[in-house]
């Protein structure tokens, strides 16, 4: 029987449905990990499955990433700055909600009490499994968890999916197990690693001073795949488009960056995955990804919104100011030498001497030319149409509840060339953040009630963008669901 809430509520005086774009189930570990034992022994044998039985695949999470750190001393956290990580990272004041999130049925069962119609399902405690540094034993994992999943969340497909768990350090791993997560397993949606970690090339030889002082500092960088990648990954994108799957992030960004503190998981947690987000959409615009497969959509999750529409204002910016055109103004070259020694003549002062040696000659010694003068090229940008076209209708961002910056997503007065971006509701029911599970929904619609957002943008947010986003390349998508009738006539042409 329906439990009675502010949730459902509001849902009944909707006209539209409600898709979570970004649920969270817990895994239980007592269940998960003597499946993913036996499937890891079967897939890669005895030594990778005893890993993931002494807990180095993450469903042991305090043993593999709180404890160890705990271990440490203050001293010794801060010599080897060992980052701070998350504690008391799932709910636990309200026991209901805590089992809702680690059982499928009851799960199923209080959809409709949370005022959600349907909802797509991501992991929490092995969100980063795509991550781990062993290839053998990150494929392994990744396809276990999928099968796993793939029969956990079957009897409930009406209401809820789960996502595949695609790694993506190579193109061909990401292209092998996105097509066994569709073909064999039936699984509709991806998550992908959309940051990757490589070592640098370093070694003994490495002059000092050869690397700037601004940056590039550690012993690894950030692959984002559409950019300065390893590898080519438009083999993969084409996949994604072939088995009609568009790929969404869902990659944190702490340990990296700013976000290394060793004492405060507050302060490493805070923009995490906005700042990842960042980083992976950049590297697919800048790319020109979304230009060689104009199909395609991303999906960019738990960072918000707010990060997206300040990048798309500062590609703009950087655009105008340093397209292959405007570039020219910035030539060293057209510096006039006589007009500016005049200047220091009429405007120098003891400190600023026109006759300081070597003044003329720091006018006149140019940069080096730059290998390229265009480097939107790979965009193909002409105009500002050009960038708005290439980024709004290619990106979703995952939103949560109490995320103020949905209302600037919609915001077409202020965002350029009246953009309206597609933000997505996301829950994140199962994580610290949210306190009641049926509060989500209508602390979300507190937007339309203090007048920043209207009832047209809370359909889109609720209803339009995520269906758009997971249907983008299967109109089938919805089929089967409780949201079938209603995603059918929203995607018809």
């Amino acid at each position: 029987m329906l439990k009675s809430s502010r949730a459902t509520a509001l849902r009944q005086s909707l006209n539209h449905p409600v898709i979570d774009a970004d649920g969270h189930y817990i895994e239980t570990a007592p269940i998960l990990k003597p499946f993913l034992v036996e499937s890891v022994r079967d897939i890669a044998g005895n030594d990778l499955a005893k890993r993931v039985a002494d807990g180095v695949a993450g469903i042991d999470y305090d043993e593999t990433v709180l404890r160890p750190w705990s271990k440490l001393t203050d001293e010794q956290r801060h010599s080897q700055w060992i980052p701070r990580p998350p504690w008391w990272s799932l709910p636990a004041a309200n026991t209901l909600d805590r089992a809702t999130a680690q059982l499928p049925k009851l799960m199923a069962e209080r959809l409709d009490e949370m005022g959600i119609d349907f909802a797509v399902m991501y992991p929490s405690r092995m969100l980063t499994a795509t991550a781990i540094q062993n290839p053998d034993l990150r494929k392994a994992v990744c396809r276990s968890l999928n099968k796993f999943y793939a029969t956990a969340y079957e009897p409930y497909a009406d209401r809820m999916t789960p996502v595949a768990q695609i790694p993506t350090h190579t193109p061909e791993e990401a292209i092998i197990e996105l097509e066994y997560a569709v073909n064999e397993l039936g699984l509709k949606a991806a998550m992908i690693n959309g940051l990757v970690h490589r070592p640098l090339n370093l070694n003994n030889n490495t002059k000092e001073g050869s690397r700037p002082n601004w940056g590039s500092t550690g012993t690894s960088r950030i692959d984002v795949l559409g950019f300065d990648s390893e590898y080519d990954y438009d083999p993969f994108w084409q996949k994604c488009i072939e088995l009609k799957v568009v790929p969404s992030t869902h990659t944190p960004g702490m340990g990296w960056g700013s976000r290394q503190s060793p004492s405060n998981y507050m302060y490493n947690h805070i923009g995490s995955f906005a700042a990842s987000m960042d980083a992976s959409c950049k590297g697919i615009f800048m790319g020109g990804v979304t230009k060689r497969f104009p199909q395609l959509a991303f999906g960019f999750l738990e960072g918000g919104v707010g990060w997206a529409v300040q990048l798309l204002g500062d590609i703009i910016e950087h655009w105008e100011k340093r397209n292959r055109n405007t570039i020219r103004n910035l030539d060293p070259a057209n510096i006039n030498l006589d007009q500016i020694m005049h200047l220091f003549d009429e405007y120098g002062d003891e400190v600023f001497r026109s006759d300081a040696s070597g003044l003329r000659e720091s006018f006149a010694n140019l940069e080096p030319p730059p290998p390229i003068f265009d480097e939107w090229a790979d965009c193909g940008i002409d105009s500002k149409n050009d960038i708005v076209n290439r980024f709004v209708p290619h990106f979703y961002f995952g939103c949560e509840a109490d995320d103020s910056s949905v209302a600037w997503a919609f915001n077409t007065k202020l965002n350029p060339l009246g953009a309206r971006l597609r933000a997505m509701f996301s829950s994140d029911a199962g994580h610290w953040d949210v306190t009641d599970i049926n509060e989500i929904l209508p602390e979300a619609h507190e937007l339309v009630k203090d007048g920043h957002i209207t009832d047209e943008d809370f359909r889109d947010f609720v209803f339009g963008f995520p269906a758009q986003f997971y249907a983008t390349l299967n109109r089938d998508f919805f089929k089967g669901t409780r949201v079938e009738k209603e995603a059918t006539s929203l995607l018809s042409p």
